[in-house]
């Protein structure tokens, strides 16, 4: 399965787009977009493997935001909803029709504003390692955080992490302020979709209290905890798709069910 790869400019930044799908399904308008967004620092190689296994039957799309993944820096902080703005628009630009968008780490308040911003094309949204805990905001708590996680992602994500960083660090920088500040329980109360929340059982930066407290504020959340660590989607990956594509198919039949309820 090879991925299709284009860069979107939107606004002047650039949006780097890798479309992953079943056979005839590259432009699809009709059915649901799996949209993968990466945390800081990172990139699409964050979700290599589980995009792979969520292509076996989803049409999906993973970005590399402004600044990071080799793309040139934004040259200034993007906040959450700007970057919502960023991925949505570049990945409706390519023919998308309804979005589930899932974002792992700062990802997943992309993934919330987006909903928020878009909800009418945005059905629901995966949060994968949510952050940031408000009981632990400070940067000592998300460094030691993120120290304690290389002891447990293993030789390939360590790699993948350290690559990715040592080539982001300008908009890395940049976006620390924002990440930090974002204040997730807020807005994933005001979410008016349904939110899935994923964490890895030995994740020391998104721990299970914190996993709890996100799904709690949503209407309509729930907290599923896999084998793994922070990044726990590509720790294991086909139990992720197999729970994306579950979560998919409840919340559709939720809304078929309502939908039936109105007639």
């Amino acid at each position: 399965m090879r991925a299709r790869v284009e860069t979107v400019s939107v606004g002047g930044l650039p949006v780097r787009l890798r479309t992953l799908a079943p056979a005839g399904r590259l432009h699809d308008p009709v059915a649901p977009t799996v949209v993968l967004v990466h945390g800081i620092g990172m990139s699409h190689r964050s979700f290599d493997r589980s995009q792979r296994a969520l292509a076996r039957v989803h049409r999906t799309v993973s970005v590399d935001l402004p600044g990071f993944g080799g793309l040139p820096a934004a040259g200034r902080a993007l906040d959450a909803e700007v970057l919502a703005d960023l991925v949505v628009e570049a990945v409706r630009s390519r023919g998308a029709g309804e979005l589930v968008v899932a974002g792992q780490s700062m990802g997943t308040q992309v993934a919330v504003e987006a909903a928020l911003r878009h909800p009418d094309v945005v059905s629901s949204v995966v949060l994968v390692g949510p952050v940031v805990d408000d009981r632990r905001r400070t940067l000592l708590h998300q460094a030691l955080g993120l120290g304690r996680d290389c002891l447990v992602e293993g030789p390939r994500m360590n790699a993948v992490v350290l690559t990715d960083y040592l080539r982001s660090v300008r908009q890395y920088l940049r976006e620390l302020g924002p990440m930090l500040r974002y204040p997730m329980l807020e807005r994933v109360a005001a979410l008016a979709v349904p939110a899935l929340v994923v964490r890895g059982t030995r994740d020391p930066i998104a721990r299970h209290g914190w996993g709890a407290r996100v799904a709690a504020h949503a209407d309509r959340g729930a907290l599923v905890e896999l084998p793994g660590a922070h990044h726990v989607q590509e720790h294991q990956p086909v139990a992720f798709a197999d729970l994306v594509t579950e979560f998919r198919r409840v919340e559709t039949l939720e809304r078929l069910g309502g939908a039936e309820g109105t007639r």
